[in-house]
């Protein structure tokens, strides 16, 4: 039987809303008084993905969820090449211009295969976590689920690209809660990150170890695997001064200036301040679309690209901050919903492990224009330029379509 295009319409209004907002602003951000690195006419070539996006959106919504399932084996595959590949042949762009991310060929970028592997893991992941029949007993009963993250997180990593990194492990740990993993041992999971992160203040990492010993007694794991776990703990805070050292200046600076932005306001501080500039210059409706100051006396770097939430505080105001909040909401709990009206494991994890991808983006970009979060160069779904983003942000769209359709309430969606 010929299977139809599936709509979801409530998941595909919300998306054209967010990327028809999102290319509005990315016009904006050309309109500026002085000389930039702007690139021109980028609002023109982000409208043509756009609708190459939605068109490559509707053909995968017509593929049935097994058949989704089955190419992600040879999709995670194809993208760990990938991502070799750009070791090699990679460059940065952007704020992120020390960063081998896009894959370049000739001169040519072709795109960011660490923003296809996120998707890609998803289904993976779900793929792997489907097969399970067992609840797991311990820490290394996980080690599948780990590994097929951890191949592509560290490729990234190698990169670096810690924003992209991140996503990765909000990926891993999202879909593990939604596949059942008891909160208790994913927090034993996640320890010895935390106190990496901890052990440069020691009364936090003290307060933390403390914490984390009661939760061992508590949970009683198996007796090796809490002696090892406690044991990295330590390491990881013994460790951290040496990986500080390890670090490169420019990233020592941005985690300083996370800290300080003041630190360095000329350099390694400017965006963030700039940035909180803006948007606190916005307030309440805006200096109106295409006439923020900050923006058009180029005072905001990656306007277009990274920073381009700051553009919206500064010309929407917080009404159009919140309009474009509320728009992100309603996508992470229509996926919510995909996820929990799925007809099998496979489709619900991987619709909730495409959520979490979205979801540390969006933390991720704005927190750092607010310096809530250090600046990693991660675009904000939908609104950053970037075509290969958007292309394959309207793929998850269509994929959680076709989820969409063959899940508990068909009524919702039309097929055609």
């Amino acid at each position: 039987m010929r299977r139809g295009i599936a709509f979801d319409w409530p998941l595909i209004t919300i998306a054209l809303l967010l990327s028809l907002y999102g290319i509005a602003m990315v016009y904006s951000a050309g309109q500026v008084d002085v000389g930039t690195t702007y690139v021109t006419g980028a609002w023109l070539r982000q409208g043509a993905w756009f609708l190459l996006a939605v068109g490559m959106a509707l053909f995968v919504s017509r593929g049935s969820a097994r058949f989704i399932e089955w190419v992600a084996w040879p999709a995670y595959l194809l993208t760990l090449v990938l991502l070799v590949v750009t070791l090699v042949f990679g460059s940065g762009a952007g704020t992120a211009a020390s960063v081998k991310g896009w894959l370049t060929i000739g001169g040519v970028r072709l795109g960011q295969p660490a923003e296809l592997a996120k998707p890609v893991t998803a289904l993976m992941l779900a793929r792997v976590l489907t097969q399970r029949r067992e609840e797991p007993k311990s820490l290394l009963d996980l080690w599948q689920p780990v590994l097929v993250v951890a191949v592509p997180w560290v490729l990234i990593m190698l990169q670096p690209d810690l924003g992209s990194g991140l996503a990765f492990i909000g990926i891993l740990f999202a879909m593990l809660f939604w596949a059942g993993v008891p909160w208790q041992m994913l927090a034993l999971l996640a320890s010895p990150a935390v106190s990496l992160v901890l052990s440069f203040n020691t009364a936090l990492w003290g307060a933390w170890f403390l914490l984390l010993v009661a939760l061992v007694v508590w949970y009683k794991p198996y007796l090796a695997e809490g002696i090892t776990l406690v044991v990295a703990n330590v390491v990881m805070g013994v460790l951290a001064p040496l990986l500080w050292d390890a670090l490169k200046p420019y990233q020592q600076r941005r985690l300083l200036v996370f800290l300080d932005p003041m630190n360095d306001p000329r350099a390694s501080g400017y965006h963030v301040i700039q940035s909180q500039v803006a948007i606190g210059s916005g307030g309440w409706f805006g200096k109106g679309w295409t006439l923020g100051t900050q923006k058009r006396l180029a005072f905001l770097p990656a306007q277009h690209t990274d920073f381009i939430f700051a553009v919206v505080g500064e010309e929407m105001g917080f009404i159009g901050v919140c309009v474009a909040l509320v728009l992100f909401l309603a996508l992470l709990l229509r996926c919510t919903r995909i996820a929990t009206r799925a007809t099998d494991a496979f489709s619900s994890l991987a619709a909730f492990g495409l959520l979490a991808s979205w979801f540390v983006h969006v933390i991720v970009n704005i927190g750092m224009t607010l310096n809530l979060m250090p600046i990693t160069g991660i675009p904000l779904p939908f609104f950053s330029y970037g075509g290969s983003f958007m292309l394959i942000s309207w793929l998850a769209i269509g994929v959680l379509a076709r989820f969409s359709a063959e899940g508990r309430g068909r009524g919702e969606h039309l097929a055609v």
